[in-house]
């Protein structure tokens, strides 16, 4: 912005400056420059004179140079308005954002295209995942999935509430992931220092109606064992088994909804649960058990395959 502010500055000076006949200006300093305080009204009057009409002669002029003055002080004001902004609030995100976008389509889309071509028609994606909102925990980042592979829902604390209850987001794209896309697995994925769930080991039974209380209580059975089998815990200590704790209550919540119930006994669908670690940098992945009892108030659960990577 700051060259063409000055070549427009240039500009107008010049356009003036013809405004001006240059012996004028030059017999007013001459004047100036010999007058005296006592004089200097009638050097004044002199030079009103003389300039009177030049200014009469060229009013188009005169009317040209305001027009590009009050432009280039609304350039300016513009001007100053970004840098305002930008000094009030701090990088340009959003520039940053649309870099990330333009890799992503130098790097990614055109380099894949038939295949981004193909997902425009239809999707299968390979998982459906449960995953906390929580901005430092990226299924996509942390497990590698690729545009096409899995469904998610991203909730506070990765919960899913019982089939009984009213419709939500979480519950509305299960049965769109089941029932229409057919996936063949369903991972939930918890992770350390969970606001969530910290903010379920702490509710008092006082009956608060905030709307994260009234969410998170979808957990309340994984609060109450933790509080069972831990009670000799630190509250951190216990916060970290209640995250995995509340991961196993939803998977048995899975259980409640009949259509992925009869998926999974008839091993057309598989439920597993997933923690991750971001302070140790590490994953536990493992399967629900699906000849465990199925859950009844709570129930009890059975896994297999349990792993840790990193």
């Amino acid at each position: 912005m700051v060259f063409p502010i000055r070549s427009k500055a240039r500009r107008i000076l010049s356009t003036m400056a013809a405004v001006r006949p240059s012996s004028t200006c030059s017999n007013y300093r001459r004047k100036s420059s010999a007058s005296n305080l006592t004089n200097s009204a009638e050097v004044e009057q002199g030079t009103h004179v003389e300039l009177l009409p030049s200014v009469k002669r060229q009013p188009v002029r005169r009317l040209e140079a305001s027009s590009d003055s009050m432009e280039l002080a609304h350039e300016c004001s513009n001007c100053e308005g970004e840098n305002v902004s930008k000094a009030n609030n701090g990088p340009d995100l959003f520039g940053e954002m649309k870099e990330r976008f333009l890799s992503f389509k130098k790097h990614k889309f055109l380099k894949e295209s038939e295949h981004f071509q193909t997902l425009a028609q239809a999707q299968a994606p390979k998982f459906m995942v449960i995953a906390c909102a929580d901005s430092r925990v990226c299924p996509s980042n942390i497990l590698g999935f690729q545009p096409g592979e899995a469904f998610m829902i991203r909730n506070v604390a990765n919960l899913v509430p019982p089939f009984e209850n009213e419709a939500s987001e979480t519950n509305a794209a299960l049965e769109f992931a089941v029932n229409t896309l057919e996936v063949k697995n369903i991972l939930v994925i918890g992770h350390s220092s969970c606001a969530g769930i910290e903010t379920l080991m702490r509710m008092q039974d006082d009956g608060d109606s905030s709307l994260t209380h009234s969410w998170v209580i979808n957990a309340k059975v994984a609060k109450l064992r933790t509080k069972a089998v831990a009670p000799h815990l630190s509250f951190d200590q216990q916060c970290r088994h209640c995250e995995k704790e509340s991961i196993n209550s939803s998977l048995l919540n899975l259980r409640t909804y009949p259509w992925i119930e009869d998926r999974a006994k008839k091993e057309m669908l598989s439920l597993h649960g997933g923690y991750y670690d971001f302070l140790r940098c590490t994953f536990e992945k493992w399967t629900l058990d699906m000849n465990g009892i199925r859950p009844v108030g709570g129930g009890r659960y059975l896994d297999k395959d349990r792993e840790l990577w990193g």
